[in-house]
């Protein structure tokens, strides 16, 4: 089956996608609107390139020598991959039949029967949980926390591997009872060996302009070092390995 997806763009090197050296797919199209993306140029799912999965297939088996020795893989990213699951499905198949790892970058928000396919030849989820207050979440994506939260337990129920990730924005995220909230309610899911912390930047900021978007947080500041080190210590106190 020779299946197309609408590819954003692809990094044929990372480092920060999961573990080891990654092949990124930039997928588009996502059903979010965080007020923090760095890429609001993937939401729109009408752009981007199609590619068909044997025009992908090529590009990744190039770089499949240096994922295999570092212990990588590829990793599907957005936007939001989970949108385009028939052709991640498909990719994912063709990777396990090349011995590649496949990762896959979530908020969990969308589901079907054929994302649960693709999660069965998932070797591990990047899971994108943005806060654990509903109200806030909704607020800062613009949709609903139940599907995340009910994407979590799927999770837990086949074994799947989570790296979750919180993006840690002064003034937004960084509402203190609610993040030991999360911390408390991740103590249930054995299968999540690894969060990361990521510091709100502006990177994407120009790219709000370029689009003609509303970018809300332009007078916002980085998190300081203490404010980091204290939501890590807020989990590590969970027993949640947290990522330095």
């Amino acid at each position: 089956m020779n299946i197309t997806g609408r590819i954003h763009s692809v990094e044929s090197c990372g480092t920060v996608d999961g573990p080891g050296v990654r092949f990124v797919v930039f997928m588009q199209g996502c059903p979010l609107r965080c007020q923090f993306c760095h890429n609001p140029d993937t939401w729109d799912t009408n752009k981007g390139t199609i590619y068909t999965a044997d025009q992908l297939m090529s590009e990744i088996i190039k770089y499949k020598s240096y994922m295999l020795f570092s212990g990588g893989g590829v990793t599907f990213t957005g936007g939001e991959p989970l949108l385009q699951a028939d052709f991640i499905l498909e990719m994912s198949r063709r990777c396990k039949e090349e011995g590649i790892s496949v990762a896959v970058d979530t908020s969990g928000y969308v589901f079907s029967d054929t994302v649960e396919k693709v999660l069965e030849s998932t070797d591990l989820v990047l899971l994108d949980i943005k806060n654990y207050d509903p109200e806030v979440y909704s607020k800062v994506t613009g949709v609903e926390l139940a599907p995340t939260l009910k994407f979590l337990d799927h999770t837990r129920d086949k074994e799947t591997a989570v790296w979750l990730r919180y993006v840690l924005v002064p003034g937004l995220t960084d509402n203190i009872e609610s993040i030991r909230g999360l911390a408390e309610h991740l103590k249930a899911y054995p299968n999540i060996s690894r969060i990361d912390i990521l510091p709100f930047h502006k990177m994407g900021e120009y790219k709000w302009k370029a689009l003609g978007y509303e970018y809300k947080l332009y007078d916002t500041k980085e998190p300081d070092k203490k404010l980091v080190e204290e939501v890590k210590g807020i989990f590590r106190i969970s027993g949640i390995p947290v990522a330095n």
